[in-house]
């Protein structure tokens, strides 16, 4: 059983790093064309195509819950519907963003308050990496199916050449053709194709001729199917909603205290955001094998799973619990020379500390969960956690300043996983 979730965590965890890597490379050649509004111009576009892509995230994470379990049931007529219904989902809503691509690049410019020039590269940025949303979500569609089929190598191998594709056509574009931060845009354009044609390849040639035949077209579409698979998805978009509230409230919160505030917070999330990478990994394992062993009845091996899966996760934070008490400040200095900053960093590390113990169990049970397709209980104590995260700084803010936002972002990621395993617990029957 180990074995099974080392198979399946750790591709994840590769893929997982690399995901940052096609915005860090395409910060890395702007950054040698002489000019600080194209690093500002790339910034800001990736951040909103960060948010509207993280909002569609149900797309991968609903597809592996329903795939695993067909895959337990052996119903693979129905493992083939779910592919096409979440990559037919994705089209249709990557055709949305196409036809409403001006009024959400207004919206989104009149709430940034950036300078004319930075709004003016941006804005082409947009309007060129907008063409790759069919792409994107038609891959996340792709990617929660092959890890629902218990195969995360491919989209590790997808992720792997997809920074490939990128950094040598924005390369080529850049330095070659001069065309600066629509050659960055291009690149990115084509990275993203390339990696959702590498999914279709990867299909055809692996699983083409094992669900030749299986294709029921009005059966992709029936009613029932359809109603479940948008109220799965449905309950991941508004979880994920909260997610994103969460997440934008910290930052900007911490920007309303200073610059050396937002720089402190900034730093020490890259802690919290590499520990995330390691629990994602096992989560989606968790993912995975928790669908197939509900979608198969098999409440015995579905327990072992569980309980290895939190041995690793508990292992996993006191490892890395002690690794940044070793070592992160020293990691904090290879961020940033600036001694103000790394000063401060220090009044607020023991937070970090505590960051790893606190919350892999809310990593761990969203893949269980997504796997079992309880969603509804992701999302219940996702709602329950947000609004105890804004309470709790409001109560404190007055009298601890950052040290609240800190204090509730720990008690939101406890509660979320105290909250998910009470529910997982009061199911009667979690097959």
């Amino acid at each position: 059983m180990n074995k099974k979730i080392l198979q399946l965590a750790l591709p994840s965890i590769v893929s997982n790093i690399t995901v940052p890597l096609l915005g860090l490379v395409d910060v890395a050649i702007v950054g040698h064309l002489g000019a600080a509004s194209y690093i500002g111009a790339i910034a800001v576009g990736g951040m909103l195509f960060n948010i509207i892509y993280w909002l569609f995230g149900f797309l991968r994470m609903g597809t592996s819950g329903m795939t695993s379990q067909a895959l337990g049931r052996r119903d693979l007529p129905e493992v083939t519907r779910v592919l096409l219904r979440s990559v037919g989902v994705g089209l249709f809503i990557s055709l949305a963003l196409l036809l409403l691509q001006y009024p959400i690049r207004k919206i989104a410019f009149a709430l940034l308050d950036t300078t004319a020039e930075v709004e003016q590269l941006a804005t082409l940025y947009f309007r060129i990496c907008i063409w790759g949303a069919p792409a994107v979500l038609g891959l996340y569609g792709f990617s929660g199916w092959f890890i629902g089929m218990q195969n995360s190598r491919f989209p590790m191998f997808i992720a792997i050449t997809q920074n490939i594709v990128n950094i040598v056509a924005s390369l080529i574009f850049v330095f070659v053709f001069g065309m600066k931060v629509e050659g960055v845009a291009t690149g990115t354009l084509i990275a993203q194709y390339g990696g959702f044609l590498m999914a279709v390849f990867l299909w055809l040639v692996y699983y083409r001729k094992r669900l030749k035949g299986r294709v029921g077209w009005q059966e992709i579409v029936d009613k029932v199917a359809m109603r479940r698979f948008f109220q799965v998805n449905s309950d991941i978009f508004f979880r994920t909603l909260c997610l994103v509230a969460v997440t934008t409230f910290f930052t900007s919160t911490g920007a309303r205290q200073g610059d050396t505030v937002l720089a402190v917070n900034t730093l020490l999330m890259q802690l919290f955001t590499l520990f995330s990478y390691i629990m994602d990994g096992f989560a989606y394992a968790g993912e995975a094998l928790a669908g197939r062993y509900i979608g198969a009845r098999n409440q015995s091996a579905l327990n072992r799973m569980i309980h290895l899966l939190f041995g690793w996760g508990i292992g996993l934070s006191l490892f890395f619990t002690l690794l940044y008490g070793v070592g992160g400040k020293g990691f904090l200095s290879l961020l940033t020379n600036d001694s103000a900053v790394i000063q401060e960093a220090g009044t607020y590390f023991y937070w970090v500390l505590a960051v790893p113990l606190a919350g892999f169990a809310a990593f761990l049970w969203d893949g269980i969960l997504i796997g079992a397709t309880a969603t509804r209980l992701m999302l219940y104590s996702m709602l329950v956690a947000s609004g105890t995260f804004f309470l709790i700084y409001y109560l404190f803010s007055g009298t601890m300043g950052n040290h609240a936002l800190w204090m509730a972002f720990l008690t939101y990621l406890f509660l979320r996983g105290i909250m998910q395993w009470g529910l997982w617990h009061q199911m009667s029957r979690p097959l």
